[in-house]
């Protein structure tokens, strides 16, 4: 019991960490909202060796503690949204055996900001917002490509 708990709480705090480190490099000013993803190592590496309901637990509350720590009720909603979808579309991939960890990542950081514009889309109340998805998708998916990259050799190297 102990064991597992530092492991969720030594992952959170990986992500909490990654999450800061992400918010320092200004990607926003080439469009804003736009970032690495650097947080879903953590994620990536939950799933893959741990499990989806480690993973969901670490997602929660990375998700949660960091919204309380820099954001607000909007980032929540926005981050809630984005790590729920991101999590259900790599844990469904992940099942089919079809995926390699880059693919599943590469999923998982398009299907982020398909939640999140879905999330800005309801808040706003207007579908104009739907322009602003191929340059997110693009972004996540280059973003997907390295996180699943690094991902996949911590899955490799490091052992829980």
């Amino acid at each position: 019991m102990s064991r597992r708990v530092a492991r969720y709480a030594l992952l959170t705090a990986l992500a909490m960490v990654l999450s800061w480190l992400e918010s320092a490099i200004p990607l926003s000013a080439a469009a804003p909202g736009m970032k690495l993803g650097l947080p879903n190592l953590a994620i990536i590496f939950a799933l893959y060796r741990l499990g989806l309901r480690e993973a969901a637990s670490v997602s929660l509350a990375r998700v949660i503690l960091v919204s309380a720590t820099f954001g607000n009720a909007y980032s929540l909603a926005y981050s809630l949204a984005g790590a729920a979808l991101s999590l259900a579309v790599m844990a469904a991939l992940k099942r089919t055996g079809r995926f390699s960890i880059l693919g599943v990542s590469i999923a998982g950081g398009a299907a982020h900001n398909l939640g999140q514009i879905l999330v800005a889309i309801a808040v706003l109340g207007t579908a104009r917002l739907a322009w602003y998805l191929p340059p997110l998708l693009v972004s996540g998916t280059a973003a997907g490509a390295a996180i699943g990259a690094a991902g996949g050799l911590l899955t490799e190297r490091v052992r829980l």
